[in-house]
Parts: structure tokens; C-alpha cells; sequence
């Protein structure tokens, strides 16, 4: 059985035909549905040159676009930081042994799994604001990561969950064997294995890190998607501002997945991993899984 006939049959003649009709008229319905929304926006006038000027001009640049990337950046960077590490604890801490530890990680885990992220903005950023926790200028960036970093930490402690649960069990048996104690089995042999298989939906989840930094705009937080609205209320060019943040956006992620897919490909060729884990089914996942088994 090969790798593509795997989840489904191949498709027969018949099958090929009627596929291959659906694609072209779904390729002319797309073309006709793209050449109208050009159609329009040029009789409004959103595509001129004259409303792609400003972004030739330095002080649009120095005003709205770079602030909104350093926002945008310097949130995601410190909330994908922390959130590992907060993933990798709680994840850790799910499979412990010790139910004083890990029922507390997995109510942790799961409240905030099922909480909106711009709740917990919202949140953190009235509660910050009410005990001077952090100086004005900074409440909203703060809010920003508080919000990230505690939905996505959750999220990334159920992949790190699943990513040492698609270690072969005979990894941990033969560890036991050999008279380690389960910490030394989860740091030196099980976790290091599970990177690798984990590295796929780590990337995915941090590229949603990176454009979830957009939804602090509801609480004044500068960063891309805000100062392009900016842009083009200032400037009455709202289409090509929010083309131009999105090309921005875009090439971020691009560069985020491009990294990452090299170092996963470095990995897998310097040791045998797990296969990837499936993005959909950790996300839906909610029963906790077994754990590792302790040496006697």
C-alpha cells in the first residue's frame, strides 16, 4: 500500500474526469470572483498610483509600518518564549506520576485552553491597570503577552504531552531497564526524541502566536494590522495599506516556517523521530493520556 492510498482509494478514470472539471470551474469561479473585487475597488479608486505613493515616502514608513512591526515582533517574541517554556512545564507536569502535580497542571491546562484569548487580554490588561503592575506606556503590551502566552503555553503543553506520548513505549521500558528514575527518563531520553516529532505543530502554533498579536488592537496595543488601519485613515488608501501589512505579515510567518522546517530536517537526519503529530488532534485532545511508566 502506498503512502498516497493510505487515508483514501485512488481515484478511477471517471473519478479523475469529474475531478478535473470541478477544479476548472472552481479555478473560473475564483478568477471571475477575483477580476470583480479588482473591478471594484478600481472604480473607487483604492488601486491607483496615487494611493500606493505613500509608501514610497519615509516618514509613512518612520510614523505607522515600523512601530507596528516592532510591536508585533517584540509581543510575539517574548510571548513565544514564554509560552514554551510554560508549554514545557505543564506539559511535564501532566505526565508526572504525582497527582498533586498533575491534576493542577491539567485544570491549568484546560481553563485556559477553553478561555478567548482576548478575554484574558482584556483581563490582564484592566487588572495590570488597577494595581500599577506596570507603567502606562506598557499596560497594553503587557496585556498583550499575559493573553499569548497563557492560551498558547496550554496549547503547547498538550502537543508536548502528545509528543512524548508518540515515543516508542519500549524508549521508557528500556530506560526503566536500565535503573533511571522517571525525571532522568523524560530529560535525557523520552523529551529529546519528542522535539523532532513536536517541531511541525510547534511552528504552526507559534505563526498563531504571531498573528494573534493583532487582536491587542482592542486594547490600544500598537503593532501591525492597527497601525495599517492607521495608514489608511490617514492617507484614505485603505486596501493598499492593509495589502501591504499583510505582504508584511506573510513574509514574517514565511520566514518563521522556513527556519523552522530546516531545523526539524536537521534533526530528523541526526536521529530517528516519532512521527509528526496531527495539529487538529491535539488541539481537540481533552482526556488526559497515560504516563510513563516508573521503574519499580
Amino acid at each position: 500500500m502506498t503512502g498516497s492510498s493510505v487515508l483514501f482509494d485512488a481515484p478511477g478514470p471517471r473519478a479523475r474526469l469529474r475531478n478535473h472539471i470541478i477544479t476548472a470551474v472552481t479555478a473560473v469561479v475564483l478568477a471571475v470572483i477575483a477580476w470583480l473585487v479588482y473591478s471594484r475597488f478600481s472604480e473607487r479608486g483604492q488601486l491607483t498610483a496615487a494611493k500606493w505613493e505613500p509608501f514610497l515616502t519615509a516618514n509613512l514608513w518612520k510614523t505607522y509600518v515600523l512601530p507596528g512591526i516592532q510591536g508585533t515582533l517584540t509581543a510575539a517574541a517574548i510571548s513565544i518564549v514564554l509560552a514554551l517554556i510554560l508549554g514545557f512545564v505543564l506539559g511535564v507536569g501532566r505526565l508526572s506520576h504525582q497527582a498533586v502535580i498533575r491534576v493542577p497542571c491539567a485544570i491549568f491546562v484546560e481553563f485556559f485552553r477553553a478561555v478567548p484569548v482576548l478575554v484574558m487580554m482584556i483581563f490582564a490588561y484592566f487588572l495590570y491597570a488597577a494595581y500599577d503592575v506596570f507603567p502606562s506606556r506598557q499596560l497594553a503590551l503587557a496585556g498583550v503577552i499575559t493573553g499569548l502566552t497563557l492560551y498558547n503555553g496550554a496549547v503547547i503543553a498538550e502537543i508536548v504531552r502528545a509528543g512524548v506520548h508518540a515515543v516508542p513505549r519500549g524508549q521508557a521500558e528500556a530506560a526503566s531497564a536500565l535503573g533511571l528514575r522517571w525525571g532522568q527518563t523524560m530529560r535525557s531520553i523520552l523529551l529529546p526524541q519528542a522535539v523532532t516529532s513536536m517541531l511541525p505543530v510547534l511552528v504552526s502554533q507559534l505563526v498563531v502566536v504571531l498573528k494573534d498579536t493583532a487582536i491587542g488592537y482592542q486594547i490600544t496595543f500598537v503593532e501591525m494590522v492597527r497601525q495599517g488601519t492607521q495608514v489608511g485613515s490617514s492617507y484614505g488608501n485603505y486596501v493598499p495599506a492593509l495589502i501591504v501589512i499583510a505582504v508584511l505579515m506573510i513574509s514574517v510567518n514565511f520566514a518563521l516556517s522556513v527556519v523552522a522546517t530546516k531545523l526539524e530536517r536537521r534533526l530528523r537526519r541526526s536521529r530517528k523521530a516519532p512521527p509528526a503529530l496531527d495539529a487538529q488532534a491535539i488541539e481537540q485532545e481533552g482526556a488526559p493520556g497515560a504516563t510513563v511508566q516508573k521503574a519499580d
